[in-house]
């Protein structure tokens, strides 16, 4: 993890209070922290960083249980983030038109549920520095990987346990230096109120257990003024990731039965003052995205967003 990110962090097990972390560094390599521990003094809770990679969520995490620490998921991902990096005919440029949704700036991006961290990585041409967090522990580390090397190898499966190799290299545009990646919650951030001048939030807020929360979380970091927001999601509602209670769409009774982005426009927009200072929605559209099983098997998915502002 890098040093600068020391002055920023807060315990989320904390929140809503917000304690800045104490730092005890065991091994650090040109302001890289490679060992060492997060302490919160009022809690005392710890969070360990190891192999550069520090882990901030407040639960703690099921490997053995959760597909997304998966070698053939991790893979599915890099493909679906930078196929189109990799001149893959089949792949998609959703990232790409993503980022160009987002106006540059100064401060700080935060990229919600970055996964193997391409938006992140776009992010470092438009503005001082970017982070991206997930929940697992694998994509972060090919995320980081990424980061410091450049380049990467990705089997990708071809059928059964055939795989195939394919090489990638970052644009040179992608700044290693201005970009970090955190093992954390998008519904407990590590981040001070008012502090992140851009947000992302790319097919998450289906996937999260209390998708409103994610959205409250998302309000309480970004700066009450000057902050840009960006939601894209295909609103796939599914009882695996969250009660139809706590759908922000398609439910059968309740207030959220209509679809899910109009929903998120009114909730910005002000309706009920839940999300406060209201934002300005400027922009809506839909992106197609690719994921990619086997050479078989690709899955075309319509995510739609949101760009606003306040």
């Amino acid at each position: 993890m890098k040093e600068k990110l020391l002055d920023l962090l807060i315990c989320p097990a904390c929140l809503p209070a917000e304690n800045r972390l104490t730092a005890r560094i065991d091994e650090e390599r040109r302001n890289d922290i490679l060992t060492g521990r997060l302490a919160c003094p009022a809690c005392g809770r710890q969070y360990p960083i190891e192999d550069g990679i520090a882990a901030l969520s407040v639960a703690p995490s099921d490997a053995a249980g959760n597909k997304y620490e998966t070698p053939p998921v991790v893979s599915s991902y890099l493909w679906s983030h930078y196929g189109d990096c990799m001149a893959d005919e089949k792949a998609s440029d959703a990232y790409a038109r993503w980022a160009k949704l987002m106006p540059p700036h100064a401060g700080l991006a935060l990229d919600a549920g970055c996964a193997v961290g391409r938006f992140a990585f776009e992010m470092t041409a438009k503005c001082d520095f970017a982070v991206g967090l997930d929940t697992s522990r694998a994509f972060i580390r090919e995320a980081r990987h990424l980061m410091q090397q450049r380049r990467a190898t990705i089997a990708l499966k071809e059928e059964g346990y055939l795989t195939r190799r394919a090489q990638l290299a970052l644009p040179g545009a992608w700044d290693s230096a201005r970009v970090e990646f955190l093992v954390a919650d998008a519904l407990h951030l590590p981040f001070a109120a008012d502090t992140i001048a851009s947000f992302a939030s790319l097919n998450l807020l289906d996937k999260v257990p209390l998708p409103l929360k994610h959205l409250r979380e998302m309000n309480r970091v970004t700066r009450r003024q000057g902050a840009a927001f960006l939601l894209s999601d295909p609103y796939s509602w599914s009882e695996d990731a969250a009660r139809e209670e706590d759908w922000l769409g398609g439910q059968r009774s309740g207030p959220y039965t209509q679809k899910g982005r109009d929903h998120i426009r009114r909730l910005l927009e002000g309706k009920g003052r839940i999300l406060q200072p209201a934002w300005a929605c400027e922009e809506e559209g839909h992106v197609w995205w690719t994921l990619r099983t086997h050479a078989n098997h690709y899955e075309s998915i319509r995510s739609c967003y949101i760009r606003a502002r306040r």
